[in-house]
């Protein structure tokens, strides 16, 4: 639903009262109301059970560190976009998932959904060619060294604050 245009007819929506719903985008061609769709992606605090350290990757020539991240395949649920994800980019596989919060994205119109993992150690991993360089860190060098104001930051502060609490 690029822009406003029906996805099915390609018509321009207009905006539609739908009960219970409030105001919808409606296409008069089709007679059908189009809610809005996004992306979904997942990313990861990935945690090596053996050194208690975390997963930081740089991506795509940038330089600066995020967490492990992917979009979730049509019909595939969060937890296994997550292991695969990890499996995909890492080589290495998860012993522990845990969903931690969500978070819409506008610049990508995506629902990023944030999980805990926990990997044993770190024989098992040989990133792809999606990952240009990573490092292990410390909780607190993982707070430090993550991209400063990005949605990952968020993410892993958030984690790292609720940790304190327990």
């Amino acid at each position: 639903m690029k822009d406003g245009f029906c996805p099915k007819c390609g018509r321009k929506l207009i905006e539609k009262e739908l009960e219970n719903e409030g105001i919808v985008p409606y296409c008069n061609s089709c007679g059908e109301y189009r809610f809005p769709m996004y992306n979904v992606a997942v990313s990861m605090i990935v945690i090596n059970k053996s050194t208690k350290k975390i997963l930081l990757i740089k991506q795509y020539g940038r330089d600066f560190f995020i967490l492990v991240a992917g979009y979730v395949s049509r019909g595939e649920e969060l937890e296994h976009a997550a292991r695969r994800e990890l499996k995909e980019e890492t080589g290495m596989s998860a012993t522990y998932v845990k969903f931690n919060r969500s978070k819409f994205f506008e610049p990508s119109n995506t629902l990023m959904c944030n999980f805990t993992v926990l990997v044993e150690d770190d024989s098992e991993l040989h990133t792809n060619q999606e990952i240009d360089s990573y490092n292990w860190f410390s909780y607190d060098e993982a707070r430090e060294n993550i991209k400063k104001g990005s949605l990952a930051a968020e993410f892993l502060n958030a984690y790292l604050d609720g940790l304190d609490g327990k």
